[in-house]
Formats: C-alpha cells, sequence, structure tokens
C-alpha cells in the first residue's frame, strides 16, 4: 500500500472501504497517526455519508489526557488481500486516521524527501 507526504507534512494513506462486505468500496484518504492506538477515525460526516451502520459508542483518551465518549460505525476495510471489519470511531475532525491498531505486523515507511509512504 503505498501513499504520499502532503504539504504540510502529513503521511497519507488511501483506504478502501465500504458498509457492508459486498458493497461498493470508496477510497479514503486517512492520516496515518502513530499516537493513536486505535484502528480508524472518520469526520462523522463522512460516516453518515457512506452509510455506515452505528455501532458502540466508547471511551477515548485525547492526547491532552482529557477523556471523551465518541460513537462508532461499522466498516470493512480491503486490508492486505483481506476484508477486515472494524469500528470507526466518529469524530469532527476534519480528517480520517489511520492508526497503530492497523498497523500492528506491518511495515511503515515514510520519506519526508521523496514524500512518499509505503505500509506492507
Amino acid at each position: 500500500m503505498t501513499g504520499q507526504v502532503d504539504d504540510q507534512g502529513r503521511a497519507l494513506l488511501a483506504v478502501p472501504l465500504a458498509a457492508s462486505t459486498g458493497g461498493p468500496r470508496v477510497e479514503i484518504e486517512a492520516w496515518v497517526d502513530t499516537a493513536f492506538t486505535g484502528g480508524l477515525t472518520l469526520p462523522r460526516k463522512v460516516a453518515a455519508g457512506l452509510g455506515l451502520a452505528p455501532g458502540v459508542s466508547a471511551d477515548a483518551v485525547l492526547a491532552d489526557g482529557q477523556t471523551i465518549s465518541l460513537d462508532s460505525f461499522v466498516c470493512y476495510l480491503d486490508w492486505f488481500g483481506g476484508t477486515y471489519r472494524t469500528q470507526a470511531m466518529a469524530t469532527e475532525g476534519a480528517y480520517p486516521l489511520l492508526g497503530t491498531e492497523l498497523l500492528s505486523g506491518r511495515r511503515l515507511t515514510i520519506d519526508y524527501v521523496a514524500k512518499t509512504v509505503e505500509l506492507v
């Protein structure tokens, strides 16, 4: 899986996801966030626009230590040759975030000179 480093220095990967296992895939550009230990966050309006089914809400601890409750949505990712079911946490942020849960067992290479991102 390859991506790019944008002009703000964010490592971005295109992640194909769907509302169901056999549903149409939509590629979202997710910001790789190695400080986020979960799997995936989606802006609430993106999750609603994709028609994702609501999941359970869960507590999340923010970088400043504040604990908040976030709603989640069920989605399916095309992930290294398989379909991966996950709960994407809904946020009010502008960008989807890809966290370390999905990076586990993978090698992430970010080349800021070439502005490339590779996840294998």
